[in-house]
């Protein structure tokens, strides 16, 4: 009887879902700031206020990713399809930029946890 060659096998299963989480979450950073500097690209100018309040930020714990313009008036801005701006500014300044970059932003993501795999 012919004896069948042995192998051993480490499981770093664990240690594999960390870094790819933590890939994750630089890459979900790394999307919702190429997201934010995309809309400010669109975000009307009266006085640079509204533009310079945008932020990106990241839940570690939720997985997500958000991209906020934290002036009173923001939500206003953003929503009146109405009101006049400068050319190449608009009123959905970040819902219409989304879809735009949407490709690029899971490409981000991709790369950071391929790049925190290897």
């Amino acid at each position: 009887m012919s004896r069948l060659p042995r192998a051993r096998v480490r499981w770093n299963g664990d240690q594999v879902l960390g870094r790819a989480r933590a890939g994750a979450v630089r890459g979900l950073l790394l999307g919702a700031e190429h997201l934010l500097a995309e809309s400010r690209r669109k975000v009307p100018i009266a006085e640079g206020t509204l533009e310079r309040s945008g932020t990106a930020s990241v839940d570690e714990q939720q997985m997500t990713a958000a991209v906020s313009y934290d002036t009173p008036y923001a939500r206003r801005v953003h929503e009146d399809m109405t009101a006049r701006h400068s050319p190449g500014r608009s009123a959905k300044y970040l819902e219409s930029v989304l879809p735009e970059v949407s490709g690029e932003v899971q490409a981000l993501i991709a790369a950071q946890v391929r790049r925190a795999l290897r």
